[in-house]
């Protein structure tokens, strides 16, 4: 099967080698996904716009991808408080809430960046499997 890796432009992706996605067939695999444009983190404080940011930049690499939001089947969400929940979610509902993926939140103890509350996967799978 072709492969086709995505890259959102970022210099750390060369760095440690890795693609924003990569799509095999009628699967599309997005990285983790994290509220930052450059050095510039977005959202400083509010884990609601974090998430937004974040779900942005992964409907804008499965575009690329050949892929949209309605192909995506499951979130990962990684939070590093979990009290934030409601606003994350609320935002998360704002992408799926008619897609209604399958999704899972979980607390970790840090990000790569202090600043960084939310990152995000997300697989997609489309119908057929051919690329183009």
């Amino acid at each position: 099967m072709q492969r086709l890796n995505i890259s959102s432009g970022a210099p750390w992706e060369a760095k440690v080698g890795y693609s924003r996605a990569v799509r095999i067939g009628n699967v599309v695999e997005v990285s983790g996904t994290v509220s930052q444009d450059g050095d510039k983190v977005i959202g400083i404080g509010n884990a609601y716009e974090q998430t937004k940011h974040a779900l942005a930049k992964i409907e804008a690499a499965l575009v690329k991808a050949g892929a949209s939001l309605h192909d995506v089947v499951r979130t990962r969400m990684f939070v590093t408080d979990i009290s934030k929940w409601e606003e994350i979610g609320r935002a998360h509902g704002e992408f799926f809430q008619a897609i209604r993926p399958c999704t899972t939140m979980v607390e970790v103890k840090s990000l790569i960046s202090k600043e960084l509350l939310v990152e995000i996967e997300a697989t997609a799978v489309l119908p057929g499997g051919k690329l183009g």
